[in-house]
């Protein structure tokens, strides 16, 4: 009987999943805020593993997720898009066949790439409104 009432008051001292996800939600929001997307998706995914019943700290950090993943979707848009048109320059001043052949190619890879990332935006927009 002793040693239930010490292990209840000692659980009862601990802190919860939300109070220890805290520093590491604040990170989280540094890290985001400092525009390091990778670094901080992979700290939510570290977040969820260790305080799986921190609810409302997972919350947030979907919210950040959403954010984070977004950023970096439109930065890969906006190098794909650099790449076309790069690529469409080199495709006109060619002269060379086999050569063009792989630069068109390179730009149809490209620009699939370029339509599944965009995919990727319109995706991810959708989720932030449901939320």
């Amino acid at each position: 009987m002793l040693i239930t009432l010490a292990t209840m008051l000692l659980s009862s001292c601990s802190q919860s999943d939300e109070d220890r996800a805290k520093p590491l939600l604040a990170k989280i929001d540094s890290l985001y805020k400092s525009g390091n997307y990778r670094v901080t998706l992979d700290s939510i995914t570290l977040l969820r593993d260790r305080y799986p019943k921190a609810i409302e700290a997972r919350r947030h950090a979907l919210e950040i997720w959403h954010g984070a993943s977004l950023k970096m979707a439109q930065e890969d848009v906006a190098k794909t898009d650099v790449q076309l048109q790069e690529i469409g320059l080199q495709i006109n001043q060619e002269q060379d066949l086999y050569r063009r052949n792989l630069l068109l190619v390179k730009r149809d890879s490209l620009q699939a790439r370029y339509e599944a990332m965009c995919g990727v935006v319109r995706m991810i927009r959708m989720r932030q409104k449901e939320h």
